[in-house]
């Protein structure tokens, strides 16, 4: 697999979230985050119809699923490219992601919850052993041509989204110096507590609390996170 970053000037003009569960857990998996995004299950497709796209009451999906022949649960990002081949590559940390062709182009609108607030998943966080830190950050920003800025927390730096993309990227320094990278989503929520109470009803469980953001597990292991984050602009405050 390549790890050699992007041409110049050949920007993504859309991102897609992959949820890639073990085949015994997949049912299951996929109900759970259907009823999290408020979404409908495309037919099946793949030689073994084992991917399919979790479609959003309005705009275009950025979400989409895989049943795995081995393995477990993760998260994979497609980054789609005008004119590009699919080929799956590596960062060098080791993050398996894909190169596509062209995409989708609209954005969906946050999802409305009874109570009155409302949620997107609008985030992919990459989480980069402390030694590959740096490398990782430079090697997203050429392989995007995205600006990286940091935060208010140094261990978290994010990629400046365009306009109309879906998720933002988010890089996440581990506390481990070395081991393996791996991802997570993150949603935006405009009431962090009603949204956790509506996850874990739905299966999930609490891992920890932070001030801006809530650790969880799906009803499979899976961990993601509720953040106080703007859902329409994906920033706080």
């Amino acid at each position: 697999m390549s790890q050699t970053a992007n041409s110049p000037g050949i920007a993504p003009v859309w991102l897609t979230a992959f949820l890639d569960f073990p085949a015994e857990q997949f049912e299951r998996e996929v109900a759970f985050w259907r009823a999290v995004t408020a979404t409908t299950l495309s037919p099946s497709r793949g030689p073994t119809g084992e991917f399919a796209t979790l479609v959003p009451a309005d705009g275009d999906a950025f979400l989409r699923v895989q049943r795995l022949g081995d393995g477990p649960a993760r998260v994979h990002l497609d980054v789609h490219r005008v004119g590009r081949e699919f080929e799956i590559r590596q960062s060098p940390g080791g993050f398996v992601f894909c190169e596509v062709g062209e995409g989708e182009s609209v954005r969906p609108k946050p999802v409305a919850w009874a109570g009155g607030h409302t949620s997107l998943v609008d985030q992919i966080c990459l989480d980069i052993p402390a030694g590959r830190f740096d490398e990782e950050c430079a090697f997203w920003a050429e392989e995007t041509g995205w600006e990286v800025r940091a935060t208010s927390r140094p261990e978290l730096r994010f990629l400046v989204r365009p306009a109309g993309i879906p998720l933002r990227i988010l890089l996440q320094r581990l506390d481990e110096q070395d081991g393996p990278m791996r991802a997570h989503l993150d949603l935006a929520s405009t009431d962090r507590a009603a949204e956790t109470r509506r996850h874990v009803g739905l299966g999930a469980s609490v891992v920890s609390t932070g001030t801006n953001w809530t650790v969880l597990r799906d009803p499979t292991g899976l961990t993601y996170c509720v953040t106080d984050r703007n859902p329409e602009t994906g920033l706080l405050g």
